[in-house]
């Protein structure tokens, strides 16, 4: 569990990284951008989820 929920969290990490790279683009491309965006938030969502399954679990 702890394992997935650190690769995510890298991935995360790694998806601000090229958006960052992007936007400082002389000419960024609107549509990796939004596609590295919409990818960031599942990932995030992702995460979340992990998370929210793990309290509860860990709870009963």
């Amino acid at each position: 569990m702890n394992f997935l929920l650190n690769r995510m969290s890298m991935m995360h990490q790694k998806l601000d990284h090229e958006i960052k790279n992007e936007t400082e683009r002389r000419l960024p491309d609107f549509v990796r951008l939004m596609r590295l965006k919409k990818l960031r938030l599942a990932v995030k969502d992702r995460i979340a989820r992990r998370i929210k399954r793990w309290s509860i679990q860990t709870q009963q």
